[in-house]
């Protein structure tokens, strides 16, 4: 049987772990508390147990002309900003503007700005943009991989399954699906609302590896974001909500949050 283009070799990426993933990330969480300071605030609480995800995939692949890494639970635009701006993307501190009139630094992400493709927002839409890309990269012959960064909520939206159907019925092996499971949402607790269950069975059964891993291990993170061979790969990224901030880890309350400045003082020197 010939040998589909989007097949991968794991050699092939065998991309050397950068060393200085753990002070990027305690960076980019100074950042996220910063922009909760800001007039607006922002959804600290997924930014910051996203933003472990987000700066490891950007180390691997933000290099890549053909692959791209695209944040589907867009209301953590902060984490994405934060992380594009601590890695070099951003023309300018998105801390300093966040959520004011006129700043390219909105609520959800710009594709205005570098190193976002598209704007997101609307739940699930993000993993579908990802899966395009993974698509046009496959029919263009290219290396090139469509990853995508999801909240556990977000996996209720039924077009994350329909997307999930096409990726396996182009075999899109290039296609990397990070599922943020901090078990919290808009309203309260996952398992509360409408539980996500069986997640590994759940993407087994349409197709896909799967690997289950620690969310803010960058070790992990980074040896997972690895493409399998021949079958499309979600990663299951354990994380805590509010990670890194003990007053706010754990905690569904902490999915929105409007800060005084030296409250946010305070958590940033707190910071490991």
């Amino acid at each position: 049987m010939e040998q589909s283009i989007s097949v991968f070799r794991e050699q092939e990426f065998a991309i050397p772990l950068p060393t200085d993933l753990a002070d990027l990330a305690r960076e980019a969480r100074k950042l996220i508390i910063d922009m909760a300071a800001t007039p607006t605030g922002c959804h600290i609480g997924g930014s910051l147990s996203a933003i472990d995800l987000l700066v490891t995939a950007l180390a691997k692949y933000g290099h890549d002309e053909h692959s791209t890494v695209i944040l589907s639970k867009g209301h953590a635009a902060a984490a994405l900003y934060a992380a594009l701006y601590v890695h070099g993307k951003l023309p300018s501190n998105p801390a300093e503007s966040y959520g004011r009139q006129g700043s390219l630094y909105t609520g959800h992400p710009n594709h205005k700005l570098p190193g976002i493709p598209f704007a997101t927002g609307s739940l699930g839409h993000g993993v579908a943009y990802a899966a395009g890309w993974a698509l046009a990269q496959q029919l263009q012959g290219t290396r090139g991989l469509g990853i995508v960064i999801g909240g556990d909520g977000e996996l209720q939206e039924g077009l994350i399954w329909e997307t999930a159907q096409i990726v396996q019925a182009r075999s899109l092996s290039n296609f990397i699906y990070i599922v943020d499971c901090n078990g919290g949402q808009n309203d309260g607790y996952v398992e509360d609302i409408s539980p996500i269950r069986n997640l590994r069975e759940r993407f087994e059964a349409f197709g896909f590896a799967v690997r289950e891993i620690d969310g803010h291990r960058h070790d992990a993170i980074f040896n997972a974001l690895t493409p399998d061979s021949e079958k499309p790969l979600a990663v299951l990224a354990l994380t805590v909500k509010g990670k890194g901030v003990a007053a706010l880890e754990g905690n569904p309350d902490a999915h929105y949050a409007k800060i005084p400045a030296n409250l946010a003082k305070r958590w940033k020197v707190t910071l490991s």
